[in-house]
C-alpha cells in the first residue's frame, strides 16, 4: 500500500495537565545528574570537559508546569498517523510530538510502550512529564520542558516524492530552533526522522538531546547496542565504567532490565567507527531497533529495576497491573551528564531510524554477549543496511529547507516573537506573527517602543524574559514596578543576585500589585540564609495576594503555589535546618489571620 498521512484522534484516561505556575522558578532546578568533582577527574578528557559545559542552572524563563492532577477522565488527543503497509506510526503534536505508538501492521505488534493513559508526573524539568512512545528530548540534562507542550507541525514534501511530519519549536531554555521531519517510504518498514538544531546567535550555544524509547519490559527483555563497557549511573553521583553484560551493582546482568534491582541508567561506550544502534529484542528475539547516522552517538539503557521503588513509580505513571518499561534511548553526547557547544551560526543534524528487529533467539539469549549483539547487528545490517541510512540522510538534507504545506498544529508565539526582534532567517521552521499571543505581546510592545506596557487591570505578572537582549531592552525602559519585577528576574537569572534584589526593592513602594515582588524578595532572603524575613515576607506577599484576588483560575493557582513548598532551608551561619513546609504554614497562618481569617482545624 501506498504511504498515508492523515489527521486522527486518540480517545485515552487523561489527567488535566492543568495552568502553568504563574511564580518565576527562580531556584534551580533538582539535578540528579551531578557528579563530584574526584569522580570526574577520573573521566575521559572529552568527557568531563563536556560535563562541565554550561550545565543548566536556572529553568528561566520556562515555567513549571506542576498543577495537574490524578483524576482521569477520556479525553480526546489530536494525533498525525503515517502509514503504509508495514508500519502504523502515531505522533501526538500537542504533546511534545511525542510518537504515541508504532505498530507492525503485517502482525498487529505494538514496538513501543503505548500508556494507556496520560497521566503527569514530575519528571520534566519543569514538572509535568509522561511515560510511553518516543519523546524528542532537547534543551539540558532531563526531560524537556516541551514534553507536555504543543509543537508547530505541518505537512511537507518528503524525499522519496511522498510526505513528511515536520514539527519544530524555539527550545527556550538555550534559545535554540529545532525540527523534526518524520517519513515513513513506501517500501520501508522503517520510520526515518531527520533533525536538526539550529544556533542563529552570534555566540556559541550549548546542546543537549537524547532520543528516548519506551520498550515493552518483561522478563525475557534484552537490550543490545554494540559496545562492550557501560557507564553505570545509579543516582549516587557516581559514574562506574563497567563491562557489560554484567552491569552495575544490583545488576546481574545490566542488558536484562528487569534482573537490576535498582533504576539505573547506562550509557554504552560505542566505540568510533562503529556504527550507531540499540536493540530491545523479546525472549523470541523479536521487537525493536533504533539506529542513525554517526553523529547521534550516545546510546543509553535505562531500567526502573525490579526493586519495590521502581515497580511503584512504574505504577505511578500509568494503570496499576498493566506491563512495565524500559528505554532505550540516542544522544549526541556519551552521557546524559553532557552539553555540546554548537558554535555560532552552525547546526547539528542527523538521521535515525526506527523499526521491528529479529534476531536469532539461541544467540540473542544464549549468555555470550559477544555472540548476542553481533547477531542482531547482523540482522539490522540484512535488514536496513547501514549504507541505506547515510543515502537517506543525504537525501533529506536538501529538504530539511522545504517549506511546510498544510499547517497540522501551532506551537507557541515564542519563536516568532524572537525572529521578528532579532530577524533570524530559518528556512523550513517559520514562526509566523499569527502564532503571536497574549503572553508575547507586552515584549513585543517593548520591542517597538522601548516601554513595557503596564496592564490593563490587576492581574498576575506574565511570564518573563532573560535572555540578554531582553535583560538590556528591560534596563533601559522607564523603571515602572512591573518593568523592575521583569528586570529583577532577568538580573537573577544571570546570577547578579544583588542588582535583582534592589530591582524589586525599587519596584515595591509603588506597585499595585506587590505580592510577585515580596515573593521574589522571600525567596532571595531564603538564599542569603535569612529564613525568618523569608517568612515575614512570604506572610505579607500571601495577604497582599489574598486582598487583591479577583478569583479564577489564575489567581486559584497563584495562591496555591506561593504557599506550597518542599525541601529544607539551612542557614548558612549555624547550619540549623528549618523544614519549608512549616515555614510557609507559618506565613499562610500569619497572612489569614492579619485578613481576620482563622485557620480552622486541619485547613493546612
Amino acid at each position: 500500500m501506498a504511504t498515508t498521512v492523515r489527521r486522527a484522534v486518540v480517545t485515552l484516561p487523561a489527567a488535566p495537565l492543568g495552568p502553568e505556575n504563574p511564580l518565576p522558578a527562580l531556584l534551580p532546578p533538582v539535578e540528579v545528574h551531578v557528579l563530584d568533582e574526584r569522580v570526574r577527574a577520573g573521566l575521559p578528557r572529552d568527557m568531563a570537559r563536556q560535563i562541565g559545559h554550561e550545565p543548566l542552572r536556572s529553568l528561566l524563563p520556562v515555567r513549571l508546569l506542576d498543577g495537574y492532577g490524578r483524576e482521569r477522565a477520556l479525553a480526546d488527543l489530536d494525533a498525525v498517523v503515517l502509514e503504509n503497509a508495514h508500519l502504523r506510526v502515531t505522533v501526538l503534536p500537542g504533546l511534545g510530538g511525542r510518537v504515541h505508538s508504532m505498530v507492525h501492521v503485517p502482525t498487529g505488534r505494538e514496538l513501543l510502550y503505548r500508556n494507556p493513559v496520560f497521566q503527569p508526573a514530575a519528571f520534566a524539568l519543569n514538572g509535568a512529564w509522561f511515560s510511553g512512545g518516543i519523546e524528542w528530548n532537547i534543551g539540558a540534562t532531563g526531560h524537556t520542558t516541551l514534553a507536555c507542550a504543543p509543537l508547530h507541525a505541518a505537512l511537507v514534501p518528503a524525499p522519496d516524492g511522498g510526505t513528511m511530519v515536520r514539527l519544530w519549536e524555539w527550545e527556550r531554555l538555550r534559545d535554540l530552533p529545532f525540527q523534526v521531519d518524520l517519513w515513513l517510504p513506501e517500501d520501508s518498514a522503517y520510520l526515518y526522522v531527520g533533525v536538526r538544531v539550529r544556533n542563529p546567535h552570534e555566540r556559541p550555544a550549548p546542546v543537549y538531546w537524547w532520543s528516548n524509547t519506551a520498550v515493552p519490559e518483561d522478563a525475557g527483555s534484552r537490550v543490545l547496542a554494540p559496545a562492550d563497557e557501560t557507564w553505570h549511573f545509579g543516582y549516587e553521583r557516581a559514574l562506574r565504567r563497567v563491562p557489560l553484560p554484567g552491569a552495575g551493582p544490583g545488576a546481574e546482568d545490566g542488558t536484562y532490565p528487569l534482573r537490576s534491582t535498582y533504576p539505573a541508567d547506562f550509557f554504552h561506550e560505542v566505540p568510533d567507527g562503529a556504527r550507531r544502534w540499540i536493540a530491545a529484542l523479546d525472549a523470541e528475539g523479536r521487537g525493536l531497533v533504533q539506529t542513525s547516522t554517526d553523529l547521534l552517538r550516545g546510546r543509553k539503557l535505562f531500567v526502573w529495576g525490579s526493586g519495590r521503588g521502581g515497580r511503584r513509580w512504574q505504577e505511578w505513571l500509568t494503570e496499576p497491573g498493566t506491563p512495565g518499561y524500559a528505554e532505550i534511548q540516542a544522544g549526541l553526547a556519551r552521557t546524559q551528564l553532557e552539553h555540546v557547544p554548537l558554535e555560532a551560526g552552525a547546526e547539528f543534524s542527523w538521521l535515525e531510524a526506527y523499526g521491528p528487529l529479529a534476531a536469532d533467539p539461541g544467540q540473542v539469549h544464549g549468555g555470550d554477549w559477544a555472540a548476542a549483539r553481533t547477531a542482531a547487528e547482523r540482522a539490522l545490517e540484512e535488514a536496513l543496511p547501514r549504507e541505506l541510512v547515510e543515502a537517506a540522510y543525504a537525501a533529506w538534507r536538501p529538504y530539511a529547507d522545504a517549506e511546510p504545506g498544510e499547517r497540522l498544529a501551532d506551537g507557541s508565539g515564542w519563536g516568532a516573537l524572537e525572529v521578528l526582534c532579532a530577524g533570524h532567517k530559518l528556512p523550513g521552521t517559520p514562526f509566523p506573527e499569527s502564532t503571536l499571543g497574549e503572553a508575547q505581546a507586552p515584549w513585543l510592545e517593548l520591542w517597538r517602543t522601548g516601554v513595557l506596557p503596564a496592564p490593563r487591570r490587576v492581574v498576575p505578572p506574565g511570564p518573563s524574559l532573560v535572555a540578554p537582549h531582553w535583560r538590556d531592552m528591560l534596563e533601559t525602559a522607564p523603571a515602572d514596578p512591573l518593568t523592575e519585577y521583569h528586570l529583577g528576574v532577568a538580573q537573577w537569572h544571570a546570577g547578579d543576585i544583588a542588582q535583582a534584589v534592589r530591582s524589586w526593592e525599587r519596584g515595591l513602594p509603588l506597585a499595585p500589585s506587590r505580592w510577585p515582588l515580596l515573593r521574589c524578595l522571600a525567596v532571595a532572603d531564603e538564599r542569603a540564609g535569612d529564613p525568618g524575613r523569608a517568612v515575614d515576607r512570604y506572610a505579607q506577599a500571601f495577604e497582599d495576594l489574598a486582598q487583591e484576588s479577583r478569583g479564577g483560575e489564575a489567581w486559584t493557582h497563584g495562591c496555591a503555589r506561593l504557599v506550597r513548598g518542599g525541601g529544607r532551608w539551612r542557614a548558612p551561619a549555624d547550619g540549623v535546618e528549618f523544614d519549608r513546609v512549616a515555614v510557609l504554614r507559618v506565613a499562610l497562618h500569619r497572612g489569614l489571620h492579619r485578613l481576620g481569617r482563622p485557620v480552622e482545624e486541619g485547613e493546612h
